[in-house]
């Protein structure tokens, strides 16, 4: 059953069950028509070889609202980028594919990388990076939402709840953040947010001292949600890491470029489920143990920005703390999953936060070994005083990409 209750830091919009989605749906058509309202869909090229994308496109279809749609594709060869034409080919919105591994994007990223203005890795976060790009030279956009490809229990309400607030003239809202509830096959999913984010958070208000940030976190039900959009217009200015640390690192621009009141988080679904990343105990650069690093590496970034002082002995401290409060949370994750008839497997839990207490030194000693790092990618803004026909050169060469 919903609720309606309010942290009074981030305003939450819930989904109560009392208005019909299709009143939302006809509601965002009238107001598409004033406010255009583009999609970014980061892909890899895998994921259209699956029935949650083939879902998802099936789903967009009828999303009359959406004027754009823009894809970024990854790890695709030509007769690859050929065949995603053609899956995407049935969406009856305006669609473009960035074929990110294609000649012609290759030579831009090739030029930036020369100029240092390029991601320097590739990811989640290079793809969604130059789909900012080229929405920003497509020049036809006014909000912008963007949702991962590999939703197993995808529908439309989803995308209509997520862009909603801010694409209504009569909220004050310029980002959203969605939330859900991670169940699915009667378990209890959301690891990395259970069990590294919930418990790390509350050890550094411990450890570091009240933050406004760390607050401002915490007041988000999913922070690691994959869904959110935005206005347009605060996108030439936002930098976001090229790592695993995207969502996080989004948070922490919003909550630099804009006042709390203009942001919020919406119920948009009751079911999600989605592509499973493996723990990787044994393999640090992949799955789970990959993303726990990120993560940690980002919020040690931000709080350092903050005036935090880090050293090898605080790190120790919250690795400690984290441990203890992350134990005393896997309790109650247990008895909440009991409660419901959900599965938990106590073992699997305990397992996981022990590798991310390891990973909560490892990335402080990665973030004190490197102090010239710069994990963000250049905001859009610079890479157009750099380079002023950046945007027209990213233009033309998708135009070309997709021409037939």
């Amino acid at each position: 059953m919903a609720d309606f209750h309010q942290t009074g830091s981030v305003a939450t919009l819930h989904n109560l069950h009392q208005r019909p989605i299709a009143e939302l749906e006809r509601r965002l058509d009238l107001i598409a028509e004033t406010r255009k309202i583009t999609l970014i869909l980061p892909s890899l090229f895998s994921e259209l070889e699956t029935p949650a994308l083939e879902g998802i496109v099936d789903e967009l279809a009828g999303a009359r609202y959406i004027n754009h749609i823009v894809i970024g594709l990854d790890r695709a060869d030509a007769d690859q980028f050929a065949y995603a034409r053609d899956f995407f080919s049935r969406l009856p919105q305006r669609h473009d594919i960035l074929w990110n591994d294609g000649p012609r994007l290759r030579a831009i990223h090739d030029g930036l990388s020369t100029a240092r203005l390029a991601p320097e890795e590739p990811g989640k976060g290079r793809n969604v990076w130059y789909c900012i790009g080229h929405t920003l030279a497509s020049a036809n956009s006014d909000v912008v939402a963007l949702h991962d490809c590999d939703i197993v229990t995808y529908k439309r309400e989803m995308l209509t709840r997520l862009v909603y607030p801010v694409a209504n003239p009569e909220f004050p809202y310029q980002f959203c953040k969605g939330y859900y509830p991670r169940i699915a096959n009667h378990k209890l999913n959301g690891r990395v947010t259970r069990l590294l984010v919930t418990p790390l958070l509350l050890t550094l208000q411990k450890c570091c001292g009240p933050s406004d940030y760390v607050e401002y976190l915490k007041s988000f039900r999913y922070p690691l949600a994959g869904e959110f959009a935005m206005r347009t217009a605060i996108l030439p200015d936002m930098r976001i890491p090229s790592d695993w640390g995207l969502e996080i690192g989004v948070l922490s621009e919003v909550w630099r470029n804009l006042s709390r009141h203009a942001v919020c988080q919406t119920d948009i679904a009751e079911h999600y489920d989605h592509k499973h990343q493996p723990l990787s105990e044994e393999d640090a650069t992949r799955g789970l143990s990959r993303m726990s690093m990120d993560i940690c590496k980002a919020l040690f970034r931000k709080l350092a920005t903050d005036g935090v002082t880090f050293s090898t002995e605080r790190f120790r401290t919250i690795k400690a703390t984290y441990y203890r409060i992350a134990l005393d949370l896997v309790e109650m994750y247990y008895n909440d999953a009991k409660m419901n008839g959900l599965s938990v497997d106590r073992h699997t839990e305990e397992k996981s936060v022990e590798l991310f207490a390891a990973n909560i030194v490892e990335a402080g000693n990665v973030f004190l070994e490197n102090p010239m790092e710069t994990p963000f990618i250049p905001n859009w803004s610079r890479a157009q005083s750099a380079n002023p026909d950046i945007l027209r050169l990213i233009r033309e060469a998708v135009r070309e990409d997709n021409a037939r």
